[in-house]
């Protein structure tokens, strides 16, 4: 590969990474701005049940309401003309190729060791976004966190941070360390070691605000490492025809921990009472911080390799 070539596909790559981080950031925004409004209406209504029927009514409708606004906005996909004598004798050999040539795809895409490793990778990732939610509970158990802060705990830990971890993310991946692997590689080393000294300390003679600092910095650092952790398909040089394939493989394997992760962790608070579950949610958040940096560390190693064979 040429310099020329070279440069033209970091650029393409840093280009993504930083789009990663814009999305993730949007997405942030416009949760942030629906649960606040849900937020909005029940405090509004007293919170009282009636409030939260009203909430859950509203989260019920805003899909609805965007899926309107899409319907008008999105341009519908023109097929191209095809006369009679061709739709007759071609259109089903072209849709049978068609569905050949994804198959193929598929079959590819699962033979591609690069692929499996990046989506455990996000798997990782994901297994420790999953202990986020345990956040809320916890501080109401360990300091007693007023009822007003919640609320808005919640949907800052929840959904405000991913405007701020996408795009420092993104930022940090293409202009520091110009590698989405090694972003994660020491994101997943920062977030397992405070996890493990958030999970040995005094909590009970902490105070609220350091308890909450620690907390949102923990959420802070996995919401930059969720906005770019399908990036490193391109550092590990998926081929672009099989790019849907590979995505929807990793997509599967990386978000399957929601599957039933909560129901490990929710599982482990309720056999284990007080701050000794959260400890061990913790630890086992650590845990498969750990994995990840072990898996990142492959991954770099394999991508070094590919590079000196290139040459």
């Amino acid at each position: 590969m040429s310099q020329q070539s070279q440069q033209q596909t970091n650029g393409r790559i840093d280009k993504k990474w930083i789009s990663f981080g814009i999305m993730e950031a949007g997405r942030g925004l416009m949760d942030t701005i629906v649960a606040f409004g849900a937020l909005g209406i029940f405090s509004a209504m007293g919170s009282t049940a009636a409030g939260l029927k009203t909430a859950i009514l509203f989260y019920s409708i805003v899909p609805g309401v965007i899926g309107i606004i899409m319907y008008f906005l999105l341009e519908p996909d023109e097929a191209p003309a095809v006369s009679a004598a061709e739709e007759k004798s071609g259109k089903a050999g072209n849709t049978a190729n068609a569905n050949k040539r994804a198959w193929e795809g598929v079959m590819r895409a699962l033979k591609n060791k690069n692929i499996w490793l990046v989506s455990f990778n996000v798997f990782f990732v994901y297994s420790v976004y999953c202990g986020l939610t345990y956040f809320i509970p916890f501080l109401e158990e360990a300091y007693a966190l007023p009822a007003a802060l919640v609320g808005v705990y919640g949907i800052i830990n929840q959904y405000g941070l991913k405007m701020l971890g996408g795009p420092v993310g993104g930022f940090i991946t293409d202009k520091v360390l110009h590698s989405a692997t090694k972003y994660l590689q020491i994101a997943f080393v920062v977030v397992g070691a405070i996890l493990v000294v958030f999970s040995l300390l005094p909590h009970q003679s902490m105070g609220i605000l350091l308890g909450m600092a620690i907390t949102l910095g923990i959420s802070a650092c996995v919401y930059s490492m969720r906005a770019i952790f399908f990036a490193p398909m391109d550092e590990v040089h998926v081929p672009r025809e099989i790019t849907g394939s590979a995505m929807s493989m990793g997509s599967f394997i990386g978000y399957l921990p929601g599957a039933f992760m909560y129901a490990v962790y929710g599982g482990i608070l309720d056999k284990f009472e007080g701050l000794a579950g959260y400890r061990i949610v913790y630890i086992i958040m650590a845990v498969f911080a750990a994995g990840g940096f072990l898996l990142s560390t492959y991954i770099l190693n394999t991508i070094k390799k590919e590079r000196i064979s290139e040459k």
